[in-house]
């Protein structure tokens, strides 16, 4: 049997550091290790959201905010739609990953109409790397589009700040339909080493 993965602060961000991230089994709700090869990751100089989506967001009346609330951000992220069951995000990984915003390397980007939380996305900062764990939108409440708006005011920080690596893990349709693209794993590795290296923060 394996040994348990390490989800203490320090734990998780040596994971980070060699391109690992943790996921819980949706059934069994045990944690393991995963990497993948291509790895998808967002150019943060070409990331661009159709004009369409552009002119829906200015007309919204969403208030983005960051780290106003991370675990109910989380948990928003964990809740399936209708008709699916599970999650890899499990409570044990909710309550890891709120010791890692605590410890100021875990962030919550957020969609706000009013009291309502509507969309958002975390993820995991290191250097000058952010690794995006899952996103989540609310249409019920109001929020089409949210995600998106998230994901771009993700986007202009991450540019201010100095940060050149914006890592999605997984590719699926949607994040390739915003700009996201697969590299190989070499190249990954590469990138990631130099963006832990630098001198930034969130």
């Amino acid at each position: 049997m394996s040994a348990p993965v390490d989800l203490s602060p320090t734990g998780l961000l040596a994971a980070y550091a060699q391109g690992a991230f943790p996921m819980a089994d949706a059934r069994t709700g045990r944690i393991r290790l995963f990497t993948c090869d291509p790895r998808c990751v967002i150019p943060l100089e070409a990331f661009r959201l159709p004009g369409a989506t552009r002119r829906a967001i200015r007309r919204s009346d969403f208030v983005i905010r960051q780290n106003t609330d991370f675990e109910r951000c989380m948990r928003h992220c964990a809740d399936r739609p209708r008709g699916e069951s599970g999650s890899w995000i499990s409570e044990e990984l909710v309550r890891a990953y709120a010791q890692l915003h605590q410890a100021g390397h875990a962030h919550s980007v957020e969609a706000w109409r009013g009291s309502e939380m509507v969309g958002g996305l975390y993820g995991v900062s290191l250097g000058g790397a952010f690794f995006g764990e899952s996103m989540f939108v609310r249409p019920e409440a109001g929020g089409t589009n949210s995600s998106k708006a998230c994901l771009a005011w993700l986007v202009s920080h991450l540019r201010q700040r100095g940060f050149t690596l914006l890592d999605s893990q997984y590719a699926n349709e949607h994040i390739l339909s915003l700009g996201a693209t697969e590299i190989p794993v070499e190249e990954y590795f590469e990138r990631l080493e130099a963006a832990i290296a630098l001198p930034v923060s969130f």
